[in-house]
């Protein structure tokens, strides 16, 4: 009894390492894996410089060329336009786009390759032509299935699980310009799986590609995920309470917009015709554009650089319009049939909050409220807690709000833990328990 007890404690302290992993197996796959975070930011980087140049011909080029105001009536006809050219896309286009974004996870099953293109002219035209989605889902659905496809066909040995994780590990690593993000994501994933073996043997080939997909993106000139902000400082203990505080309120009002996530979406939806819904729903955006500017459009990475460079230049009401624009424009535009993600908005509706809060009690520290406002919206949105820590403490680019973040984090938790995903779940199929009279399936 006392040797088992004792080889039991053993196993304990020592946990069995998997045979199948070993140091130069790992270092073999590293190399693909290096390829595939490279090849992953450059697909990101030129789907981005594509869509930056149709939108500088969208909002640039055409108003100088025809002598018209960009930020007037200029925004209702582009966004209008832009959501019939992608229910057109939609409706002719092999694939038809791939799945509708407000049914999908960031990381979803590897689409047929066929759907690529689609895929890709839809998130084109929407990223340029001003809609509030981010580049996230698409980037990663696209790079995923080419990734999955290479590897089928030239490393079989590589299973599509391992292959759908570099490649998604990559893209998150271009996304956010570092690999933390990925790590964090992933480690999840990965701990979940009951095969044995070290974390760190799963994370290996996942972080060599965020890496390496991090320093192209950085090489390729990448704007950076962080922002120049007020440095907070060393924690107080009164923080934790002020950011539990703000955090808990930030995510109600997440929320609230996840309630009514579902209405919106079945109004649109009622209109039945894809080209009905994106045009209604760009005509929509374009009014929402205008009656709150450009600041309040497009994915929200520039525009949060917009927000805090000079915070001083917006009162409380101006902050409150803007933030409150952007929850509709983002509920719009998932709902609306574009392609596209949804945590670049979300931060930037976490940003404006939180500078809108700052704005309303000067004394508390704008960088601890920024942080705490986008960890609150990030939470419900992604529904991951990793990558809410990671964007709160990347935004201000403060790594002496971690320690603050990590408790404020667990109040915002228990708020969003029973509430359902922020995505509209797919249909049953006909038979289903769902179906014959269980839980409604589309609900967000």
């Amino acid at each position: 009894m006392v040797e088992q007890e004792e080889r039991a404690r053993m196993s304990l302290a020592r946990p069995e390492t998997d045979p199948n992993v070993t140091p130069r197996k790992l270092l073999l796959l590293s190399i693909p894996a290096i390829l595939v975070g490279v090849v992953s930011a450059l697909i990101l980087w030129l789907l981005d410089r594509a869509a930056d140049a149709l939108s500088n011909v969208l909002w640039d080029a055409l108003p100088d060329a025809l002598n018209v105001d960009p930020n007037g009536w200029w925004i209702i006809l582009v966004l209008t336009l832009t959501g019939l050219a992608v229910g057109i896309a939609l409706q002719v286009l092999p694939g038809h786009g791939g799945p509708d974004s407000a049914t999908t996870e960031l990381v979803g099953t590897p689409l047929p390759l066929r759907t690529l293109p689609g895929l890709a002219v839809v998130t084109l035209l929407a990223l340029a032509g001003g809609v509030s989605l981010g580049p996230e889902n698409p980037i990663i659905a696209i790079n995923t299935a080419i990734m999955v496809a290479v590897f089928t066909r030239f490393i079989p040995q590589v299973s599509p699980q391992v292959s759908t994780l570099l490649a998604a590990s990559a893209t998150i690593g271009a996304l956010f310009g570092t690999p933390v993000a990925a790590a964090l994501v992933f480690t999840g994933l990965v701990a979940a799986v009951r095969t044995g073996g070290s974390l760190w043997d799963k994370l290996f080939l996942p972080l060599a590609a965020a890496g390496a997909a991090s320093i192209t993106m950085h090489l390729l000139g990448a704007p950076p995920f962080a922002f120049d902000m007020p440095a907070y400082g060393p924690p107080q203990a009164f923080d934790i309470l002020t950011g539990a505080l703000v955090a808990c309120a930030v995510t109600i009002v997440g929320l609230a917009a996840l309630a009514v996530f579902p209405l919106v979406y079945r109004a649109l939806h009622a209109l039945r015709h894809p080209i009905i819904i994106t045009t209604v729903g760009g005509l929509i955006l374009g009014i929402l554009g205008f009656i709150g500017g450009p600041i309040t459009m497009f994915k929200g990475l520039t525009q949060m650089g917009e927000l805090l460079k000079d915070p001083s230049q917006y009162d409380a009401g101006q902050l409150a319009v803007i933030a409150g624009i952007k929850i509709v424009a983002l509920l719009v535009a998932a709902s609306a049939l574009f392609r596209g993600g949804r945590v670049f908005p979300a931060t930037f509706i976490g940003v404006a909050i939180g500078l809108l809060i700052s704005t309303l009690f000067p004394s508390l520290s704008m960088s601890l409220v920024v942080a705490c406002a986008v960890l609150g919206i990030v939470l419900v949105v992604a529904r991951d807690g990793w990558l809410a820590l990671f964007i709160a403490v990347a935004i201000p680019g403060d790594i002496a709000l971690l320690p603050v973040l990590c408790i404020v984090v667990l109040p915002a938790w228990l708020l969003v833990s029973q509430a359902p995903e922020f995505r509209i779940l797919p249909a049953p199929a006909p038979g289903s328990d769902t179906a014959a009279g269980g839980k409604p399936a589309a609900s967000s």
